[in-house]
């Protein structure tokens, strides 16, 4: 029997694995199509349409574009006309208009984002209710009840400075806190209060025939209709947004490492294991979408970012050389836009290579991602 049970689980390791890799690579595809059709649309003229990177495996040619698919499912591209320099090509990228340029750049992240929130709006259509962040009741010893302190009815609207969009924040800014004491933002009664350095921490509790470290609030339930679905939908696409912001704030800080960072080894490695360890296949499939909603979301953000090589890094340099031609009536050379994005390409590739190669010593090593 235990010899079955532990097939039974490296099958299911290995199909969320699959899974996984198909997620990846459908999200990339969203991207690079949210590209495409916005250049199509604008007249744009695309070379290659290809989801994946590196050798090819299999291309078709339609009218000027040719579709591929490549070896290596860490990426994908939408290859445009004179995306560097100008071709000569009345079709090229670089002569179209600022507007037009820009619309283009977004709409990779626009697609991501949108496919996250579609996600999120399937997983949510089902639900009957949702935890709230209003205080219900308190647990049995709870200390801090009070005229200066929590109420019942109390809703906690940010938690050291950070908006609390969906009950999940909760916990999850709880956690983030010093241990020790942490400032307050409640609604009550239509009065915005603020408790400051307020002793809130984890103390033992006995609830439901439990002993445990727990903050001591119960907070309420509100029924689910489709207006409240759409609503926990929106602000969770919104709080995927904050935790990608508060990711790259802790990095710059230091208060996360490189070594906290995961790659497409490390995601798909992570989707295995949140698949393979859920109760039942509907629970697996559901944490697996939801995490597929996070990393589009995520994917959506961090491409946004003024880095080189990426739409952001993109964008920026477009909007520089855009003032530089209105206060110099002269434009930048392609050329050198094409020098740093090609310099950022390699800087992206050598992070990439760390990343993973971190991932898969964790793999290795048998330390969870």
């Amino acid at each position: 029997m235990r010899a079955a049970i532990v097939r039974f689980e490296k099958r299911s390791a290995k199909l969320y694995i699959i899974i996984a890799i198909i997620m990846f690579g459908v999200l990339v595809a969203v991207h690079e199509a949210g590209h495409f059709f916005a250049a199509k649309s604008l007249g744009v003229q695309v070379n290659e349409f290809a989801i994946g990177m590196g050798p090819l495996i299999w291309s078709r040619n339609r009218g000027e574009t040719q579709y591929s698919l490549r070896a290596l499912p860490i990426g994908g591209f939408c290859a445009m006309e004179g995306e560097d320099e100008d071709t000569g090509n009345p079709r090229a990228f670089t002569v179209q208009r600022l507007w037009k340029k820009l619309i283009i750049l977004v709409a990779g992240s626009f697609m991501n984002l949108l496919a996250g929130l579609i996600i999120i709006l399937l997983l949510f259509a089902q639900a009957q209710a949702f935890y709230s962040p209003v205080i219900t009741d308190f647990m049995e010893g709870f200390p801090l009840e009070g005229e200066a302190g929590l109420q019942v009815g109390d809703r906690i609207l940010k938690i050291d400075d950070e908006r609390v969009y969906v009950y999940s924040d909760v916990p999850l800014l709880f956690g983030r806190s010093n241990g020790e004491t942490m400032d307050l933002l409640i609604l009550r009664n239509g009065e915005k209060i603020r408790l400051n350095d307020f002793p809130l921490r984890l103390r033992e509790y006995r609830y439901n025939g439990e002993t445990a470290l727990k903050y001591g609030i119960i907070f309420s339930v509100r029924p689910a209709n489709f207006a409240v679905r759409v609503q926990e939908s929106v602000l969770t696409a919104v709080d995927f947004i904050r935790f990608t912001r508060m990711g790259i704030v802790d990095l710059i800080s230091g208060a996360a490492g490189l070594s906290d960072m995961a790659g497409p080894v490390g995601i798909v490695s992570t989707i295995s294991s949140v698949g393979s360890e859920s109760a039942t296949t509907r629970d697996a499939l559901w944490n697996v979408a939801y995490f597929a909603a996070l990393i589009a979301v995520n994917l959506a953000v961090m491409n946004l970012l003024p880095i080189p090589a990426l739409d952001g890094g993109r964008i920026f340099l477009l909007l520089v050389g855009g003032l530089f031609t209105l206060v110099t009536k002269r434009k930048i050379d392609p050329k050198y836009e094409g020098y740093i994005h090609f310099a950022g390409f390699i800087c992206l590739l050598a992070l990439m290579a760390v990343v993973t190669f971190n991932d898969i010593w964790k793999i290795i090593g048998g330390v969870s991602p």
